[in-house]
């Protein structure tokens, strides 16, 4: 491990500056950058601690919805009650994600922006595209946990859960830079390998996630009751694993008409998957008259699946049908 130099800013002001610099990174929990620079994918001139920077930490709710400060570890996210209740999806993605000792210590911010898992990235010593190189080695290497959709010469998947979740309850991130402060939706905030095949997000240099806010779901069910939601996800190992394939599901059902559906996917794309045309079919439709198995087929349309990760778009498609199935109670 090479040497840096570790700063611990007090204000957000402070933190930006440092982290404007080149070669300047910020750790949160530090699960993610720690392995980077242990394994020899980065070596930093700075690492700039965000552990002591004000109103990044807690969950607050008001009329309008939700914020949740970039630094609220993942396990106090699974925890909240408020976001166990309206939010259900969101708290079964991180109650789910790694083990008990990473989501106390892991950060929503760091969940959103860790680095792919790809072998060939985690490498030291293969030049990938996303490092800087000229070819994806994985092309003719193992392609088991590559996407299914959405490559462009890189062909990784996204390993944050919680950013799966999200998704479907059309959360915005807040982020603070040099250059001020700016809101996006979350579906904005991922750069798919055709934007930018070195990074996976928007943020730009001295740039961070301040926190996540999530709008308040409308009642639209009986007795006022929030959206139905849910998150499966299928691993290799029961604990502590990344997803093969995960969904999330949101359905706003009333009247027994399903008035509003959401559903993505994690573990088949460069960026969460918004599975578009089954919200679609969902959408207006009598719960009667669902048929979750053909909703299921509906996930992954345009899926071009390698050589070994072709049992990835059957998952997927199980998995929509299992969540759909679950949330019109059957």
């Amino acid at each position: 491990m090479n040497p840096f130099q570790y700063a611990e800013p007090k204000t957000l002001a402070e933190a930006v500056t440092l982290l404007d610099q080149p070669d300047a990174h910020a750790i949160a929990g530090g699960s993610d950058l720690l392995d980077e620079v242990k394994e020899g994918i980065i070596s930093p001139v700075q690492v700039i601690s965000l552990a002591s920077v004000p109103g990044l930490i807690g969950i607050d709710e008001s009329e309008s919805g939700l914020n949740i400060g970039a630094m609220t570890t993942i396990a106090d996210v699974a925890a909240h009650p408020v976001i166990r209740t309206a939010y259900t999806a969101l708290a079964e993605a991180a109650g789910g994600l790694a083990t008990p000792q990473v989501r106390n210590v892991g950060t929503l911010g760091g969940n959103l922006n860790q680095r792919p898992r790809c072998w060939y990235y985690r490498h030291p010593l293969i030049p990938c595209l996303k490092k800087g190189g000229d070819r994806c080695y994985a092309l003719i290497g193992n392609t088991k946990y590559l996407c299914v959709t959405g490559g462009d010469r890189c062909y990784i998947v996204h390993p944050s859960d919680t950013a799966v979740a999200l998704s479907v309850f059309d959360a915005t991130v807040d982020i603070s830079g040099s250059g001020g402060s700016r809101t996006i939706p979350i579906g904005q905030f991922f750069a798919a390998p055709g934007v930018d095949v070195t990074r996976e997000t928007v943020l730009e240099p001295g740039e961070i996630v301040t926190g996540v806010s999530l709008p308040r779901p409308a009642d639209l069910g009986a007795n006022g009751e929030p959206p139905r939601s849910l998150y499966l996800k299928a691993r290799e190992r029961e604990a502590g694993d990344f997803a093969l394939v995960s969904v999330a599901v949101r359905l706003a059902v009333s009247g027994g008409v399903v008035q509003q559906a959401a559903a993505a996917l994690g573990g088949v794309a460069p960026v969460p998957h918004r599975a578009t045309q089954v919200e679609e079919y969902l959408a207006g439709r009598s719960v009667d008259s669902v048929d979750a198995a053909y909703a299921g087929t509906l996930s992954i349309p345009d899926a071009r699946p390698m050589t070994d990760n072709g049992y990835k778009v059957v998952m997927a498609n199980n998995l929509v049908k299992q969540g759909i199935a679950r949330l019109v109670g059957r």
